[in-house]
């Protein structure tokens, strides 16, 4: 096998003469360019107590990578920017508060990009990966992704609706609250059903080998086998996909991860974004390969 990195930013081909195929590799494609094609607003479930306390440690890391990024409280706040819905605060309102986020988005802000993130304020996303997975997705089509459960797409680590969804999930459900019900707490499992009911569809969100990039909880639960025992076992009986323990349940092209404190978001943002061992080259990995046959 032979390598051949050509001298375009995002490209290396890698030719097998014996197998007669190549392998088109994205090396790397430049955030601006990947940003005009694929573009992100956030939003992120947060509450006045936690603006301090936790929101401004998502502003400050990973937030600012997202081309609009807002916080949906109930007292506005100009400093992340939240927004002050017109919801009541404690966890039997999250499913109230997720459908009115969405509906002042689709009044204020559906324009402004192609896929829209909800995220809490203890998730940490690699926004890059995030667009990575959708640069090949059609934000005309009523799609949602995320991390994938029999009923929900779990709210903690993490969904992303396209514009089509966005709009058919306000002007047709949130209009019927026969096809829209308010769950309470289980504001992941509340917009399942009303997504549903309205025909978007969900999406797989898994890389090429299976390796999930939504992550429902932090990378050290995930990387080290035995966490899902006791009372995590629920993720064996709700996984919708296969799960693997251990450093093969994380892709290589993860999007986020769940219940991540201040403090870890900011060793996250070191350890991808600046640390750099001395003399080793990474090699892209399989998830970002295309193969095709030779002609």
């Amino acid at each position: 096998m032979s390598i051949i990195f050509s001298y375009l930013p995002c490209l290396a081909v890698l030719t097998s003469p014996a197998g007669g195929y190549e392998w088109v590799v994205l090396v790397e494609e430049t955030v601006v360019e990947m940003s005009r094609k694929v573009r992100v607003l956030c939003w992120v479930m947060t509450h006045p107590g936690n603006h301090e306390r936790k929101a401004k440690h998502v502003r400050d890391t990973w937030g600012k990578r997202c081309d609009v990024l807002l916080f949906m409280s109930s007292k506005e706040d100009p400093s992340l920017p939240a927004v002050a819905l017109k919801v009541e605060e404690g966890r039997k309102h999250l499913s109230k508060k997720s459908h009115e986020a969405f509906r002042y988005i689709y009044e204020h802000h559906l324009d402004d990009a192609d896929w829209f993130l909800k995220a809490d304020d203890d998730t940490y996303v690699v926004v890059e990966n995030l667009r990575y997975m959708l640069h090949d997705r059609n934000h005309s089509e009523a799609v949602f992704f995320g991390c994938r459960f029999k009923g929900f797409m779990s709210g903690g680590s993490g969904y992303v609706l396209s514009r089509e969804a966005v709009k058919i999930f306000v002007e047709k459900a949130l209009s019927n609250p026969k096809r829209c019900h308010l769950r309470g707490a289980a504001e992941d499992m509340s917009m399942w059903e009303c997504l549903h009911s309205v025909g978007v569809k969900p999406g797989d969100s898994r890389d090429e080998l299976g390796r999930w990039r939504f992550l429902p909880f932090t990378p050290e639960n995930h990387l080290n086998p035995g966490f899902f025992v006791g009372k995590y076992r629920w993720l064996w009986k709700y996984t919708f996909y296969p799960y693997k323990e251990g450093p093969e349940s994380c892709s290589d092209t993860a999007i986020s991860f769940h219940y991540v404190p201040p403090n870890l978001m900011h060793a996250l943002e070191y350890f991808i974004y600046r640390l750099h061992p001395f003399g080793v080259q990474h090699q892209p990995s399989i998830s970002a390969v295309v193969v095709k046959p030779l002609s």
